[in-house]
């Protein structure tokens, strides 16, 4: 890595945020691994944003909100960086930590989210870092085994709820989605009973069109 934390320590959540993070993702230089180390079978990065509620012209674009943190290739890269992150539970609300694939950008306009959708899973307060935690280890564990439908994952903080989300590239693909959805409860321990909702990337852009992404 370039520096322990590439530009970051723990996450500013005052710190206003641009597009300029955009721009840094797009020519960053190639990852370096030190060889001994426990190599992942992808290079994933860690983005933050938290949406600030107001009036729809009044607030920043989802884009100007997503600051990237640090990007890894290796078990002791994630450790390293996940150490020093402050866990899901104790962000503000409308917070939310995606980790996604190097080269894919956590939003629905990427070209490998384009097609894709979402596994969503709601839960009560206090178990977000917890199901965050065992969603990601399961991620980088190649646990879904559904070849590269995997893109990432977003943990988003709420007044009232938290939720988890696993996003996959090809919505389409029932079988992907539905193994997807399958190791999602094993590796959460959810109950049998639990409702997980899937969406495609343009049925959410249809029904937020004015609002920023959940």
């Amino acid at each position: 890595m370039a520096s322990k934390f590439e530009g970051s320590k723990t996450v500013n959540e005052d710190e206003n945020t641009t597009s300029k993070d955009m721009m840094i993702a797009d020519k960053l230089i190639p990852l370096s691994i030190p060889s001994g180390d426990h190599k992942l079978q992808h290079q994933y990065w860690f983005w933050f944003s938290r949406r600030f509620p107001g009036k729809p012209g009044n607030t920043p674009s989802y884009d100007q909100n997503l600051k990237y943190l640090a990007r890894f290739g290796s078990v002791e890269q994630f450790w390293t960086i996940y150490s020093h992150l402050v866990r899901p539970c104790a962000l503000l609300s409308h917070s939310e930590f995606h980790l996604f694939k190097v080269g894919i950008k956590p939003m629905w306009e990427d070209e490998s989210n384009a097609r894709g959708g979402k596994w969503v899973l709601r839960i009560r307060k206090g178990l977000a870092s917890r199901c965050w935690e065992n969603l990601i280890l399961a991620m980088l564990g190649e646990q879904f085994m559904v070849g590269d439908e995997i893109c990432g994952a977003v943990v988003s903080l709420r007044f009232q709820e938290d939720i988890i989300s696993i996003w996959n590239k090809t919505s389409y693909d029932q079988g992907a989605t539905n193994r997807i959805r399958d190791t999602l409860r094993r590796v959460l321990n959810l109950p049998p009973n639990t409702i997980l909702e899937y969406k495609t990337h343009n049925e959410s852009i249809k029904s937020v069109s004015s609002v920023y992404k959940m």
